[in-house]
């Protein structure tokens, strides 16, 4: 009897790999520290009818291979019907072959559905028709299908104005599986944005400080912070094109707040500097809460402008921007530390060519004060593969420690994502079993080889983050 695609062993190329997965990472919990999963869903412990509702309705990694097959929109975002859009998603699949998304697709029918068949044309309708059967049973729902997983801790996403009402009723309730958030407050910094001032508005009216000055922007920002924090908080995201760093004066921050208030139009370099004022007290301020910050450098956004308009952002537009990273980072980090506020960081690059400065930069912050202060984050959104993940693991075990790495992230708005940390613990298993076998690491240390891999898989995380 032939072995089906994802088999025990998937991606374990020596006995070497699958002894570190199987006996080391396999049944390791996960923390998944980073996702833009939507907490009122968790809360409601909300229910999927069918499989478009949970799985390609909001993926715009499926959305793009969909539009390049010549897939309408309408079957994609439009008013297709849920299983019109799922076969077509199905039509998709063997055309995705050597993309993520055929691992990711087949690991996730697998690991929620007990699916083993390829998902094609052929197999859509009885694929479907075992989804639905099992989504509308029990244990499917948003906690049951965290809990299928072995997730121990998920931290979603919010921007300083959210209320937290969904957390707070999760942090009143012991269902096996802690939901905390994180603090993104990149609207607030962004002064050039559409609709900036009506954001300062809303900011105003949730921190309860009127918001006429930098000075007043950074109180209200604080009190937003000390809210997130007494609701369980303890890390936030920036998700920048790159890091600001320019000399500014309080003086001349405030005069381009004004400027913009007053609905003038405010320069390049201006910007910059009011950018770079608001990230340096945001991070101090971090500091001075214990926080772990977090940035998601090099995405170039928004690029097809017309369907942009149509759709919004988060549609499937985005690309990796080519930004110098190096320069500011430095100085930013630089600025942070000689203060002794550069709190635990963690720096996602998103363009492989920056790995490897990324890679030397954090080791110029890693003072010896706390084990892996700053991090080389995962390879994310275009990095999330196995090329990706092995690239940033290579530069950061060549220019650092791996051993010290806090591992895996979903960074995803999909409840059947979290295959992605076994198809992570299954290429960090191979890539250390493979130099087993070829003797550049030590078959006699296989049991400190393990601990390693159970570090990055969980312990490591469970450390670094204190929820």
């Amino acid at each position: 009897m032939s072995k089906t695609f994802i088999h025990d062993n998937f991606l374990l190329e020596n006995k070497y790999a699958e002894e570190l997965y199987h006996n080391y990472s396999k049944n390791q919990p996960i923390i998944d520290y980073h996702n833009h999963l939507p907490p009122q869903q968790i809360a409601e412990d909300k229910t999927f009818n069918n499989i478009t509702n949970v799985w390609i309705n909001g993926d715009h990694y499926k959305w793009r291979a969909m539009r390049t097959l010549g897939v309408n929109e309408k079957f994609i975002t439009g008013d297709g019907s849920d299983k019109d859009k799922f076969l077509n998603w199905a039509k998709t699949v063997p055309y995705t072959m050597r993309n993520p998304l055929y691992h990711w697709t087949h690991l996730e029918l697998a690991r929620y559905f007990g699916i083993t068949d390829l998902l094609s044309e052929k197999t859509a309708e009885k694929v479907w028709d075992i989804t639905q059967e099992k989504l509308n049973s029990d244990g499917y729902s948003c906690r049951g299908l965290l809990k299928k997983v072995n997730a121990e801790l998920v931290c979603t996403t919010e921007d300083p104005i959210d209320t937290l009402e969904y957390h707070q009723k999760m942090a009143n309730e012991d269902f096996g599986i802690k939901v905390s958030t994180a603090f993104r407050p990149d609207k607030a910094i962004l002064i050039s944005a559409d609709g900036y001032t009506d954001y300062l508005e809303a900011l105003g009216k949730a921190s309860g400080v009127t918001v006429n000055s930098f000075s007043d922007l950074c109180d209200a920002l604080r009190n937003r912070i000390q809210f997130f924090h007494d609701n369980g908080c303890r890390l936030c995201d920036h998700g920048l094109d790159q890091i600001y760093f320019e000399n500014y004066t309080e003086s001349e921050v405030n005069a381009v707040l004004q400027k913009k208030l007053s609905g003038k139009d405010i320069s390049n370099e201006e910007a910059l500097k009011f950018q770079s004022a608001v990230l340096v007290y945001l991070c101090e301020t971090y500091h001075e809460f214990g926080w772990v910050q977090q940035f998601h450098l090099g995405a170039l956004r928004n690029n097809n402008a017309r369907m942009h308009r149509i759709l919004g952002p988060d549609t499937g537009w985005d690309s990796i921007g080519d930004y110098p990273q190096a320069q500011k980072l430095s100085a930013f980090l630089n600025a942070l530390d000689s203060k002794d506020k550069l709190t635990k960081t963690i720096i996602y690059n998103l363009n492989p060519a920056d790995n490897e400065v990324m890679a030397t930069m954090i080791g110029n912050f890693n003072d010896g004060s706390v084990r892996g202060k700053v991090q080389l984050g995962s390879g994310w959104w275009f990095l999330d593969q196995k090329d990706g993940m092995t690239k940033q693991m290579n530069a950061l075990s060549n220019m650092g420690l791996i051993s010290c790495f806090v591992g895996m992230l979903t960074d995803s708005r999909s409840f059947l994502s979290f295959p992605r940390h076994e198809y992570f613990r299954r290429i960090l298993c191979n890539l250390l079993g493979d130099e087993i076998q070829r003797g550049e690491l030590p078959k006699e240390e296989m049991e400190w080889i393990g601990k390693m891999v159970a570090d990055i898989s969980y312990n490591n995380a469970k450390k670094y983050f204190d929820f």
